[in-house]
């Protein structure tokens, strides 16, 4: 009978002893296609075939994480698996013994606040936190408005205080973008604790080194940070870890060797298997928290209705289209005047709080806001926030929505549509087409919060036919796509078909 050696090397990787067959057959088992592979210019200039390994046959090494992918595909084989803990860093499924009783007592004296009132953990959110301390390591799948914040609040207040051990007790919270760093630590202070002795920032020209026990800061300004930075860290928190690119967070996870705890929380997964197993081997098996669905059921998020307009554009435009490229089709649908014309007059019109998402800043994300602003009732706050904008003026953008009850925000979706948390949001309207699980999901996010009036969120998707005879279009294709991933998340939609004149 055929047998591997397991051993961790450390806490992020584990060496594999096999012989050459099995390396080979590992290989396999661990390599896949990346999504949209055949239209990236390595594969096409033949220097990659696309695919993505997670084992290594020249080191022998894999993620720790994809342990139980290891046990699936030794069952499968009939192959036995033996551990060795030659380096100290124990099992690759080591779990601590957790009692939960004990974990509601130390979560009910943290005495937690929201704006200044006491506020009970709900039940998804402690089975959260109780299954991610048993297993040491988790993917955290719980969608907006569940209160992802509060669940990693509670993981790293029982770290550091019934966890840590041998002098590592720091925490690292890694997350995509700067204004995340200031929501995250926002939210910290407002839960209730002393963040300016306790937490520390990092984005571009902030100290990298701190005593501060909680470090919360962007891939974008450690992942260049020698291995012995990461090592003062025992366990490290990858928020909306969905975002992270690949090489630069495994690039963190493999110098965080000494993080035995390792938790990443993300609101939506993008569906691919690839995508999944690269953050379960990074941070462990995936465990879905809750679903949105539920959270409306159970009246903790606003009810969706989402309405699908379908704009027609003239007869003579589709039939002259020709063969156009993508790019050329997007270029004709932002800057097509009437369609602008048509999202001014849906912005201005709706009540409440309305948020504008756009993807090109420059010849879309601009017009839009000028054209939106020129017509919008004086006494209407209308706002602009792009990658242009300062975090700080995000952040107080975002703190000035929450009190208004009819401003406009017109915003790219780089900087709205993942994680950025407005409790008092009523309207979205996609201005831009995207077929993306991920950034559709996280949008539609934004509006789930119970707003301070309790009404029904609006979202608008603006889909685009330019479609002739039997030739479709790329913009009506996506459009496709987010329907699929309406009717997957059950939520309640209409398509309303409009001539575009």
């Amino acid at each position: 009978m055929d047998k591997i050696i397991l051993e961790k090397k450390n806490h992020s990787v584990m060496h594999v002893g096999c012989d050459f067959g099995i390396a080979n057959e590992l290989s396999d088992f661990f390599s896949f296609f990346v999504p949209g592979y055949k239209y990236m210019p390595a594969f096409r200039n033949k220097v990659w075939d696309g695919k993505i390994r997670l084992f290594n046959v020249q080191s022998n090494e894999i993620h720790v994480g994809l342990y139980p992918f290891i046990k699936d595909f030794c069952a499968k084989r009939n192959y036995t698996i033996e551990l060795s803990d030659e380096n100290n860093y124990g099992s690759p499924d080591d779990k601590d013994e957790i009692d939960p009783q004990a974990i509601m007592d130390f979560v009910k004296s943290l005495e937690i606040k929201s704006r200044g009132k006491p506020i009970e953990i709900r039940d998804y959110q402690f089975n959260a936190v109780c299954h991610a301390l048993h297993n040491k390591r988790s993917v955290l799948v719980s969608p907006t408005g569940s209160g992802k914040s509060l669940i990693i609040y509670v993981l790293i207040k029982y770290y550091m205080a019934m966890l840590s051990s041998n002098g590592i007790q720091k925490v690292l919270i890694i997350v995509p973008t700067t204004s995340l760093v200031d929501q995250m630590y926002a939210d910290f202070a407002d839960y209730g604790m002393l963040v300016e002795n306790g937490c520390h920032k990092i984005y571009s020209g902030k100290e990298k080194m701190t005593n501060a026990a909680v470090v919360i800061s962007t891939w974008q300004s450690i992942y260049k940070l020698p291995a012995k930075w990461f090592e003062q860290f025992g366990c490290v928190v990858g928020d909306e870890c969905h975002g992270f690119k690949s090489k630069s967070l495994n690039s963190i996870m493999n110098k965080a060797r000494e993080a035995e705890y390792r938790f990443g929380t993300t609101g939506t997964l993008d569906g691919t298997q690839t995508h999944e197993l690269v953050l379960q081997g990074l941070f462990g098996k995936i465990y879905n928290v809750t679903t949105t669905k539920k959270l409306q059921d159970n009246d903790t998020l606003a009810k969706l209705n989402i309405s699908v307009i379908k704009l027609k554009y003239p007869e003579q435009l589709r039939k002259n289209r020709g063969t156009q490229t993508y790019q050329e089709e997007i270029d004709l649908i932002v800057r097509n005047e009437s369609r602008n014309k048509f999202i001014r007059n849906l912005a201005t019109t709706q009540t409440g709080n309305t948020l504008v998402l756009f993807q090109f800043v420059e010849k879309h994300g601009k017009v839009l806001f000028d054209m939106i602003r020129d017509e919008a009732d004086e006494e209407r706050k209308v706002f602009y926030v792009s990658g242009e904008t300062a975090t700080a003026d995000r952040e107080a953008i975002r703190g000035i929505v929450e009190t208004q009850k009819n401003a406009i925000i017109v915003a790219s979706m780089g900087t709205f549509s993942t994680g950025i948390n407005i409790r008092n949001l009523h309207n979205i309207i996609f201005a831009s087409p995207s077929k993306s699980q991920i950034r559709v999901l996280q949008s539609i996010g934004r509006s789930l919060r119970k707003s301070d009036d309790g009404r029904e969120a609006k979202l608008y998707d603006i889909a685009d036919d330019l479609h002739w005879l039997g030739r479709k279009n790329f913009a009506l294709e996506h459009s496709a796509e987010r329907i699929k991933i309406y009717s997957k998340q059950k939520f309640n939609y209409k398509i309303y078909e409009i001539e575009l004149k």
